[in-house]
């Protein structure tokens, strides 16, 4: 199998593994409990909370240990908004986010929340000059991806920060960071977001972990009620196996994270280069994250694309998962003309993605290309 969708999921090395069994094996003590094995499985989700925590930027009490980025993405809305429940009652979003930050805005619509949605330029950039321009007296929270998931443009999360305090606004500021940590340099304590979501899956931990960095000072509003766990914000018992599985994945990927970043870049570079050259590819935005490049196939409509590479055992998709085979806000956002969006393609690429990878899926889209007729 070649695996080109790193945006969507990321494989699980054998340590990471490991490390998740042992946990659960001889570590399954209840974190609450006061005998020695209940002690030892709190003492290692408090080491999984340090590393985690200064992979981020941040010190380990701010950071709160949730099941996934989209739970981080809802929680973090709300806790802006009952923080700012006297400021107003405007959100300042982009037309480009994850469905996990649009879908909790359209439940706030319909609660009476005035929402913006910021559109991107034909490359899927999104400027500071825009959310200046709709900041309001009123507004409560910015919310704005660090990467988008689908074209790889970073957005300007710092520049943002830098307006809201310049501006002296009351708004506060939330990044979804599910594609950036790791994948680009930021940190929390550097780069001005109040509320920074992250997940394990997409940095080759095992699904049902994230987390939530909160900057200190905030009015906290748990999320779960109940036996007063991650600090009385999140009750239940942790869920150490994910959690230990979310530290060791972050401790591997630290490891060598220069190397990893710059590998990635050279084989996005590499692909983009040997794509193109096919001729009737175009790259879709200007994304430079390392890790996602977008192109088109244009005429090609890409579910039939992705459908046959799968069945070859090559693994890309035709935009986020989560949309499972329908087309993409960003590229509507975006504007792109029917053809062209009709036949889009995610590539993504991890630490072991290599130039042989890329070689075998230009073989096989030219292929395609050759001995199927465009039906748009």
């Amino acid at each position: 199998m070649i695996y080109l969708d790193h945006a969507a999921t990321t494989p699980v090395p054998a340590e990471v593994a490991r490390s998740v069994y042992d946990t659960l094996f001889s570590g399954w003590g209840n974190p609450s409990s006061q005998y020695p094995i209940g002690k030892d499985a709190r003492d290692a989700v408090g080491t999984a909370r340090e590393t985690v925590a200064a992979a981020l930027g941040c010190k380990a009490e701010q950071l709160i240990f949730t099941s996934c980025g989209s739970e981080s993405d809802n929680w973090a809305i709300r806790l802006a908004l009952h923080q700012n429940r006297h400021a107003g009652k405007h959100v300042i979003t982009t037309a480009v986010e994850h469905s996990a930050i649009l879908e909790p805005c359209k439940a706030l619509e319909q609660e009476g929340y005035s929402v913006t949605y910021l559109k991107p330029d034909k490359n899927g950039n999104i400027t500071v000059s825009q959310v200046e321009n709709a900041l309001r007296d009123d507004t409560a929270l910015v919310t704005m991806m660090l990467v988008n998931n689908e074209t790889g443009c970073i957005f300007p999360v710092a520049e943002v920060a830098q307006l809201l305090k310049e501006k002296k606004s009351r708004a506060l500021l939330h990044t979804d960071a599910v594609q950036g940590f790791l994948k680009i340099p930021f940190r929390a304590d550097t780069l001005g977001a109040d509320l920074i979501s992250v997940s394990a899956h997409k940095v080759h931990g095992i699904k049902g972990a994230g987390a939530l960095y909160i900057r200190p000072g905030l009015s906290l509003q748990p999320l779960i009620y109940g036996g007063g766990q991650e600090q009385g914000l999140r009750s239940g018992t942790e869920a150490t196996g994910q959690i230990a599985g979310f530290a060791k994945a972050v401790e591997l990927r630290c490891e060598h994270l220069d190397e990893t970043l710059a590998h990635m870049a050279a084989i996005k570079a590499y692909a983009e280069e040997t794509l193109l050259a096919l001729g009737g590819v175009v790259r879709v935005g200007n994304g430079q994250a390392p890790h996602i490049l977008s192109v088109s196939l244009v005429g090609y409509p890409s579910a039939n694309v992705v459908t046959e590479l799968g069945s070859q055992g090559i693994c890309i998709s035709a935009g986020s998962a989560c949309h499972r085979g329908q087309l993409s806000h960003v590229y509507r956002a975006m504007g792109l003309d029917k053809k062209t969006a009709a036949g889009v393609l995610r590539i993504s690429f991890g630490p072991e993605t290599t130039k042989e990878d890329i070689d075998v899926l230009t073989i096989a889209l030219k292929a395609h290309r050759d001995t199927r007729f465009p039906m748009l």
